[in-house]
C-alpha cells in the first residue's frame, strides 16, 4: 500500500482505539439496546421529561457507535480493495479508495474532538454573557462584534440563538448582552470561551484614525437541567424590575417588565427582558441564575483539579484569553494554546472551531493521547 494510504489507515486505527476506549464500546452497545427497548415501550411517553432524557442518551450513543462502525468499515473495505487494485494495477480504483480514506480520516478527527466533550454539563445548552470593558464606544462596539461572532458560530452549527437581554451603547455597540444557545454540546464547545477578549484596530470612531485597543468580557455557563439540583432561597434574592432598553423594535417593552435578580451571598446578578410578561422574564432569570451558580461550582472544581495536578493555568473569568489584531497586521492569537490565524475576518464571522478544539484538548490533557487538535 502506498505511504499516504498507509498513513491514513494508521491514523484511523489510532482513532478507533481511542474512540472505543473512551466510549467503553461494548458496554455502550448493550446500553443502546436497552434504550431502544425503552423507546419502544409506550409507557415511557407518559413521562415527557424521562422520554426526552432517554432519547437524548440514545441519540448520543447512536452517533458515537455509528461513527466507530463507519470508520471500521471504511478501513476494512478500502484496504481490501486497494490490495486487489494494486495487484491489477487499477489506478482508478486505488484513487477512489484513497479518496474514501481521506473522508474517513476527516470523520475520525471530528469524532475524536467530540470525545473531548465529556464534562458533567457539556451536553447542555449554554448561556453567553458579553460585557464591554472600559473605553466607551470603542469597547461597546467590540462587545457587539463578539456577540455577532458567537451568533454566526452557532448558526454554522445549526444551533438556535435566543436573545435574552441587551443594554445598548450610547453611540454604537452594546454595553452588555445575554443570549441562550441551544444545540447538542453547546456548552461543551463554548465553555473555553470565557475570559477577556482584546481587539486592536484603527478606530472607526476616531477622526484621526488612531489605533485603539479595546477589551470585552465573555462569560459562558451551562443551562441547568432537571438532573442538577440548585437550591435558591427567597431571602438570598433581590428582584428589581425596570423598563427594557434594547436595540429597538420588538425588544422594547412599554411596561416595566424587565427583571434583574441578584443573588446576595455571591453578588451574581442576571437580567432578562426578552418577554413582555414580568412573570416570564422572572422565570427565565431564575433559570439563568441557577446556571451561573452551577458554573461557579464547575469552575471551583476545575481549579481544584488543576491545583491537585500541579498544572495551574489561567482559566477564569477576567483573564485575557485571545487577541484579535486588525492593524497594523492581521492576526488572531489564542494566548492559552498559541493557536494563530491570519484571517481575522473569518474568525469574526464565526470560524472558531480551531480555537475551541485546541482549548478543549489542552484542558483534558489531550496531548497525552498524542492528539492533534
Amino acid at each position: 500500500m502506498r505511504a499516504e494510504a498507509q498513513a491514513m489507515v494508521n491514523e484511523i486505527e489510532e482513532s478507533l482505539a481511542l474512540l472505543r476506549r473512551r466510549l467503553d464500546y461494548d458496554r455502550a452497545v448493550v446500553r443502546l439496546d436497552e434504550l431502544n427497548a425503552r423507546a419502544e415501550d409506550s409507557a415511557l411517553w407518559n413521562d415527557p421529561k424521562e422520554a426526552e432524557k432517554v432519547m437524548r442518551e440514545r441519540t448520543r450513543l447512536e452517533a458515537s457507535i455509528g461513527a466507530i462502525r463507519r470508520l471500521r468499515a471504511a478501513v476494512d473495505d478500502n484496504v481490501g480493495l486497494i490490495e486487489m487494485a494494486e495487484a491489477e494495477k487499477d489506478e482508478a480504483t486505488i484513487a477512489e479508495c484513497e479518496k474514501s480514506l481521506r473522508e474517513a480520516t476527516a470523520e475520525a478527527k471530528a469524532a475524536r474532538l467530540e470525545t473531548l466533550l465529556s464534562g458533567e454539563a457539556d451536553a447542555n445548552n449554554a448561556y453567553i454573557e458579553i460585557n464591554a470593558g472600559a473605553g466607551g464606544t470603542e469597547a461597546q462596539d467590540w462587545a457587539e462584534m463578539l456577540a455577532r461572532m458567537y451568533t454566526r458560530w452557532a448558526e454554522r452549527r445549526g444551533y438556535k440563538v435566543s436573545w435574552l437581554e441587551e443594554s445598548a451603547g450610547e453611540e454604537a455597540g452594546i454595553k452588555s448582552c445575554a443570549y441562550k444557545v441551544e444545540g447538542p454540546n453547546a456548552y461543551g464547545w463554548l465553555k473555553t470561551e470565557s475570559g477577556v477578549h482584546r481587539l486592536v484596530r484603527i478606530s472607526p470612531f476616531d477622526g484621526n484614525a488612531r489605533r485603539q485597543t479595546s477589551f470585552a468580557s465573555v462569560w459562558v455557563y451551562p443551562e441547568v437541567d432537571d438532573n442538577i439540583e440548585i437550591e435558591l432561597v427567597d431571602k438570598d434574592l433581590r428582584v428589581d424590575t425596570y423598563r427594557a432598553s434594547g436595540a429597538g423594535g420588538q425588544h422594547v417593552n412599554k411596561t416595566d417588565s424587565a427583571v434583574r435578580i441578584t443573588h446576595l451571598p455571591t453578588g451574581i446578578a442576571v437580567a432578562v427582558q426578552q418577554e413582555r410578561s414580568q412573570h416570564q422574564n422572572r422565570a427565565k432569570a431564575i433559570q439563568m441564575l441557577k446556571a451561573r451558580l452551577y458554573e461557579v461550582e464547575l469552575q471551583k472544581r476545575e481549579a481544584e483539579r488543576l491545583e491537585a495536578e500541579a498544572n495551574k493555568t489561567d482559566i477564569g473569568w477576567g483573564h485575557q484569553i485571545r487577541s484579535y489584531v486588525l492593524q497594523p497586521y492581521q492576526m488572531v492569537k489564542d494566548l492559552r494554546t498559541n493557536v494563530e490565524r491570519s484571517d481575522p475576518q473569518k474568525v469574526l464571522d464565526g470560524d472558531l472551531d480551531e480555537f475551541m478544539a485546541a482549548s478543549l484538548a489542552a484542558r483534558v490533557g489531550e496531548g497525552n493521547d498524542k492528539e492533534a487538535a
